[in-house]
């Protein structure tokens, strides 16, 4: 048997607000935006660049319960783990952009590691895996 995570649904506030952050601010590529009118809702997919795993879906908070959820999807903890191969490359990109760092880089036993928040306040890892670790056969 073969299987693999597809999507990871991300809670967001506003469709065009979360695709502009994303394509603009961390250059990631909007994979579809799709009007789904039988929910009036929008399929809106995401990916960092030139990726060939999992993909976000930004899905629009449609009722009072989700939208206590944006921005905290994962209770405070770092909740998405973005890869890269070349980490300073790319924190620098981001700190250009003006994303929010909330722990600076630091060389870990894994690899380089910084986190930073989305323009929600979810957490996320920017990491480059050290040459070995398991993860960094699939950047």
């Amino acid at each position: 048997m073969k299987q693999s995570i597809v999507h990871i649904a991300l809670v967001v506030k506003d469709y065009d607000e979360a695709i502009a952050f994303y394509t603009e601010k961390l250059n990631f590529e909007l994979i579809e935006d799709t009007y789904q009118p039988e929910q009036d809702k929008r399929w809106v997919v995401i990916s960092p660049p030139n990726s060939a795993g999992t993909t976000i879906l930004l899905a629009k908070a449609s009722k009072p319960i989700q939208a206590d959820f944006i921005g905290n999807q994962a209770g405070g903890r770092v909740f998405l783990f973005l890869g890269t191969d070349d980490f300073y490359r790319d924190y620098n990109n981001m700190v250009e952009e003006g994303i929010e760092f909330v722990r600076e880089p630091k060389t870990a036993d894994y690899g380089e590691v910084a986190v930073f928040q989305d323009l929600y306040g979810n957490l996320w890892d920017l990491v480059q895996f050290s040459e070995g670790h398991l993860m960094n056969t699939r950047i």
